[in-house]
């Protein structure tokens, strides 16, 4: 049922968002060099690798300089702030949703190098497809400018951030129905208008 759900609100989300990313894909194209999108390995459902699309906001080889983007990141591009700001970045994720890699609301896809810190209790959020956006997501809305204040990003990311928004996967774990997908879906919706 949830795969179903997924399906047809993908299908409905880009189809609505198609002239909008037209619009960003151009202005992506033309502000900066480097393609309209960013693919980047993450870690799926069975800690299976895959490719999780977004709209390019950084000049080209930034992610050789680290996975964290810390508070203003010279590495982002003027366009790629905007995006980021909202969220729109996050958009061609719904085309990872039609592949089945991904589920709208399951817990965020993490890169291998913090995968690989998760303790066996922590990997249990990996028997589940990963999401588009979850409680941690709602959370932690501002988390690259929670990670630009602190002295040591990647610690804080790592001792403090990371364990939490993984409690959060778990809450959602314990009754992960379509029900509880649209109110976080909803609240969602709301963080990035309003």
């Amino acid at each position: 049922m949830k795969r179903i759900f997924d399906i047809i609100a993908s299908l409905i989300i880009l189809t609505f968002f198609l002239p909008f990313g037209i619009i960003i894909s151009l202005a992506i194209l033309f502000s900066s060099k480097g393609g309209v999108f960013y693919i980047q390995q993450r870690i799926g459902k069975n800690k299976k690798p895959f490719g999780l699309f977004k709209f390019r906001t950084m000049k080209p080889d930034s992610d050789k300089k680290g996975q964290l983007t810390v508070g203003k990141d010279n590495r982002i591009t003027k366009v790629g702030s905007v995006l980021r700001k909202y969220k729109l970045d996050e958009f061609p994720q719904f085309l990872n949703v039609l592949f089945g890699q991904m589920s709208i609301v399951g817990p965020r896809p993490e890169v291998k190098e913090f995968v690989d810190l998760y303790t066996e209790e922590q990997l249990g959020i990996l028997q589940v497809k990963p999401g588009i956006t979850d409680l941690a997501s709602l959370e932690y809305f501002e988390e690259n400018t929670l990670l630009g204040r602190a002295e040591d990003p990647r610690k804080t990311y790592v001792e403090e951030i990371m364990p939490a928004k993984i409690a959060l996967n778990k809450k959602y774990l314990e009754n992960p129905t379509i029900g509880n997908d649209l109110k976080i879906m909803w609240r969602t919706a709301l963080k990035i208008m309003f």
